[in-house]
């Protein structure tokens, strides 16, 4: 092929690419201006794309201007060492010129082939090692979710002792890391002037894209609140923590990368400046090559100064003494050292200007009097290995000589500024404590009075009815209930006058694509044909019908108030308290797939008996791609090439995407934290299709905001030692509405994203009022608090110290495997409170034994919302745990004897969640017991097993294990089979003298 030819080719396939590109990246903006303005969010996320573009062009430009221009200058101070006289006249400065040439390219320090050659291999090691550094640094936050290849290496148990001393115990070595650093170094090393240009070109990149990853952070710098408080030790707001020291170590990275690697292409550059690896000598520095390297190595000590100074402030996230935070070595000698190196590199940077400043008084002075490249580097030497023993060994030799021997009394106000700020960040130190002193005086009397408890006392739990739904509710292989949640309802009382709440499981019917038999999965059916869930299930969660299966308010498919046997099936008090209408669910927890709306295939609805009943979508979520130019785009974007071939769309045809509504809440606020569990309401929201009819379904789903900044808080195992349930998101399950109110206006955190995006956030009070009804206090939240509060409900510093009085979460059997018991809602009557109310409760044991020590509450009703109750029983009396109560359950010989025999082959007894219920001033435990096949699990209830005051009982119902217990008829005739003898538990006092004392 002629050679014109081919090159024609070449640029006419660069050009289709470069047009596929260009186009690729068009469908893809107006994609997601469609979506994001056909939900109402368009100003939030062009602020964010306006920010993340702005800061990627900033950081880019200013990155490449920096290093190009370094490499312009080397090259002309290359020119002038070749060529002094020519070049002296056009950029020397005029005090220069009546210098001998001679004084800008001579110079005594030059070295042979045997130190140049290491020097130049180590250089352009050193450069491929930043490059691929900041690169690795730049995929982690953008694509987090990829782990590259890599080994352990063995080291020799000789070198234990070193290893320890700086961390280095398991040393990761990357594969494809060490490939590209090899690439990039032999690269570097054979054409130094060209590749030293791209990989300016690639960190800048990198640059770029670590610093518009970060626009959240530096939206956060730039619209920061105050926290209203200060730390201990700098006297700065808690803001400066979590919005400005981000962005100042941000920036530090940066500098220190730009800066580090300009030295080391510069200085590769004046090494490689004539044929020195050839000739096997390097004549030395020239002049301006010394002002030129002087000047990077002065800003280099500028950023290792603000390098050490940030250091200072992330003392206060040590981990090095008994407290999280900064503890007595860190002050004491950590803290002096980082602020003397710190000021040491000023110094350093401050000499490296002086010799800057007499370099250029060449014309009176013999440049060879300056200090010369060597001094620089003895000096950098030193400044390495003071850094190194004094931030390394020293504290490592106080910790060990200094502190230990008297720990308590050294770090006493550093622990106490932990137990307060680590309160403080999880919201600990607005939990009410009270003592439950257990009286054992229950009678039927109180019981009644606390009917609503006893009536809302939970036999179902969510797994069970789960698996009861998907025998009995899924109707067909294509619908699922991916979940079931708590939640409780107010309902029209059995004889209608009245009502009361009761508290409820309701789970959603979504459709699940995968379920479709392989041979219907088609192009039209997975988009056109299958494009929704319908309808939920609703239970109580205390009532059974004949044959131990659950009680339904709301089952079966099909339409409200239809009489047809696949009409869905409502009770009638249930129709009078809860809306239904046409309970359609677009948008749910595993809609993964887009769909076609109003187009010429009717849409499956729901079976009805042998036939289908259709549907057309009219609600107010999708977006029109009736035209072809937005079927174009929407095609590219979607990479679903048939939207442009089939024949079924219409004009008024809509395309609903991201469906999920995980995915929908994170592409609008991805700077929110999610919960992992969404559920589901059934409420007038005030919503309505386009047809004005009302739509009932929504989604609530918890989100956070959370730092991991928070001076002196420990964050145990999470990620994070800040926390807030700030808002609540509510998502339309018809419309694909989404809204976020703002749950807790008090933390600074969400203020700051207030400031930022003045158009996201709204604020609680305008939430309908049904759909307030059904906050709840967050289970992921609350267990994170619970386990906060395992270790620092100890407020005094020596208890803390010693973990005297340590609690656990208790263990109970489920099933037939012991698990941690996990926080469970409750409708109940607090101690100090008038009414039942919606509470989430979690008990607590000590680490050493099985007993209960307290029992903490989160209020979700009214004005009580977000209020927490610790409840804290006498140390000096025995109250069992549900490990001791699940043993007395398995060790009462008619309860045993009963669940041996239903284990029989083909069947198994399942022993469900034992519920601790605190009633007046006493403690009721219930536990349902569930029967299942091994095959085809359908659990059913077949008995209820209360324990209250060493007295067990098994019986088919609540209700009959009640009386049996607290009848006195019961009791005086045939209880003594199933008293239980007291048990001598010893429970061992704690001294809490001083030992020192």
């Amino acid at each position: 092929m002629p050679r014109a030819l081919s090159r024609k080719l070449y640029r006419i396939v660069l050009q289709l690419l470069g047009v596929w590109l260009a186009f690729d990246l068009i469908s893809r903006l107006a994609a997601e201006i469609f979506w994001f303005d056909e939900i109402g969010y368009l100003s939030t996320w062009a602020t964010r794309l306006a920010t993340q573009i702005g800061l990627w062009i900033f950081s880019f430009l200013i990155t490449l201007i920096f290093l190009l221009f370094n490499l312009r200058v080397a090259k002309n101070a290359k020119s002038l060492s070749r060529n002094p006289y020519f070049v002296s006249k056009r950029f020397l400065p005029r005090r220069w010129k009546k210098a001998k040439p001679e004084i800008f390219t001579t110079s005594k320090y030059g070295f042979t082939l045997r130190l140049l050659l290491p020097v130049v291999i180590v250089l352009s090691l050193l450069g491929g090692i930043i490059v691929v550094y900041y690169g690795q640094e730049a995929l982690k936050i953008w694509y987090p979710q990829i782990q590259l290849p890599s080994f352990t290496l063995q080291l020799p148990t000789t070198w234990t002792l070193f290893l320890q001393l700086f961390n280095l115990q398991n040393v990761l070595i990357p594969i494809l890391q060490l490939i590209l650093l090899l690439g990039l170094t032999i690269a570097i090393l054979g054409y130094p002037h060209y590749y030293l240009k791209i990989t300016s070109f690639l960190i800048s990149s990198f640059i770029g894209f670590l610093v518009s990853a970060n626009w959240n952070k530096i939206l956060e710098y730039f619209n920061s609140t105050n926290f209203e408080r200060t730390d201990n030790l700098f006297g700065r707001d808690i803001s400066f923590y979590v919005f400005s020291l981000p962005v100042w170590e941000l920036l530090d990275f940066c500098f220190i990368g730009v800066l580090s690697y300009s030295l080391v292409a510069v200085t590769l550059t004046y090494l490689r400046s004539t044929d020195t690896i050839s000739e096997g000598r390097f004549a030395g520095f020239s002049l301006l090559q010394r002002l030129h390297i002087n000047a990077l190595v002065s800003l280099f000590m500028l950023g290792i100064a603000l390098r050490y100074w940030l250091l200072r402030y992330k003392l206060l996230y040590s981990t090095r003494g008994i407290n999280y935070g900064a503890s007595y070595t860190d002050i004491t000698v950590e803290l002096p050292i980082y602020t003397g190196l710190s000021l040491f590199a000023i110094v350093m940077s401050i000499y490296l200007v002086w010799r800057i400043i007499l370099l250029f008084r060449v014309s009176q002075i013999n440049p060879e009097s300056v200090p010369h490249a060597r001094q620089l580097v003895y000096a950098i030497g030193i400044f390495l290995i003071v850094a190194t023993i004094s931030s390394k060994m020293l504290p490592a030799v106080v910790q060990q000589f200094i502190v230990k021997p008297n720990e308590l009394a050294r770090e006493r106000p550093f622990i106490r500024r932990t137990i307060e700020l680590t309160r403080r960040a999880f919201n600990l130190d607005s939990i009410e404590v009270k003592t439950f002193d257990p009286q054992g005086k229950l009678t039927l009397e109180d019981l009644q009075e606390n009917d609503l408890t006893i009536s809302n006392i939970r036999l179902w739990d969510t797994r069970p009815l789960l698996q009861t739904n998907r025998q009995l509710q899924q109707i067909r292989p294509y619908y699922k209930f991916p979940d079931a949640d708590i939640d409780r309802y107010t309902l029209r009382k059995e004889e209608g006058t009245g009502s009361e709440k009761q508290q409820t499981i309701i789970a959603a019917r979504e459709l699940d694509y995968s379920g479709v038999p392989q041979q219907a999965k088609t192009w039209v059916n997975e988009h056109l044909f299958y494009t929704h869930g319908y309808g939920f299930t609703l239970s109580p969660v205390n009532e059974v019908i004949p044959g131990g299966l659950p009680k339904y308010y709301v089952k079966d498919i099909g339409v409200e108030n239809k009489g047809t046997p696949s009409s869905l099936q409502i009770a009638k008090r249930i129709r009078a308290s809860v809306p239904i209408g046409q309970p359609r669910i677009y948008y749910g927890e595993i809609a993964n797939t887009y769909v076609m709306t109003g187009t010429k295939t009717e849409e499956f609805d729901y079976p009805k008996g042998n036939e289908n009943a259709y549907n057309v979508y009219d609600g107010r979520g999708g977006i029109p791609i009736g035209s072809m130019w937005r079927r174009l785009l929407f095609a590219q974007y979607l990479k679903d090439w048939q939207m442009l071939f089939t024949r079924s769309f219409k004009s008024e045809t809509k395309l609903l995407f991201r469906r999920n509504i995980k995915e929908r809440v994170r592409a609008i606020a991805p700077f929110l934290r999610y919960d992992k569990n969404p559920y589901l309401v059934v409420a007038n929201g005030n919503a309505t299709n386009k047809k004005g009819e009302g739509t009932y379904l929504y989604w609530v789903l918890d989100a956070y905001t959370v730092s991991d900044r928070y001076p002196y808080s420990d964050p145990g195992q999470n990620d994070f030692n800040y926390v807030r349930n700030s808002v609540k998101v509510i998502i339309d399950a018809y419309n694909g509405t989404v809204d976020f109110y703002v749950a807790d206006d008090t933390d600074p955190i969400i203020n700051t994203f207030k400031a930022i995006f003045p158009n996201l956030l709204k604020p609680l009070d305008s939430m309908p009022v049904p759909l307030r009804a059904h906050l709840r206090y967050p289970v992921d939240l609350f267990s994170i608090q619970s386990e906060r509060l395992l270790e620092y409900h100890m407020t005094q510093e020596q208890v803390f110290y010693n973990r005297e009085d340590l609690w656990k979460i208790p263990k109970e059997v489920y099933g037939r495997e012991a698990r941690p018991v996990k926080p469970y809602y409750l409708i109940m009557k607090l101690p100090t409170a008038k009414n039942e109310e919606f509470i989430l409760m979690q008990p607590f044991t000590p680490t050493q034994r099985e007993n209960l020590i307290a029992w903490l509450a989160a209020r979700s009703d009214g004005q009580q919302y977000g209020k927490l109750l610790l409840y804290e029983f006498p140390k000096q009396r025995l109250v069992y745990g549900q490990k001791q109560i699940e043993a007395l359950i398995n060790q009462n010989p008619e309860i045993s004897r009963q669940i041996t025999l239903w284990n029989r082959e083909g069947s198994r007894a399942i022993q469900g969640n034992l519920l601790v219920i605190p009633i007046e001033q006493s403690l009721l435990y219930v536990e349902p017991l569930y029967l299942e096949a091994e095959r085809n699990s359908l659990p059913t209830l077949i008995r209820v097993i209360i324990f209250y005051e060493n007295k067990i009982v098994m019986e088919e119902s609540l209700e009959k294990a009640i009386k049996k217990i607290f009848d006195p008829k019961y009791n005086t005739t045939g209880l003594k089979e199933n008293l239980i003898p007291p048990i001598n538990i010893a429970v061992p006092t704690i001294d809490t003298t001083n030992p020192e004392e």
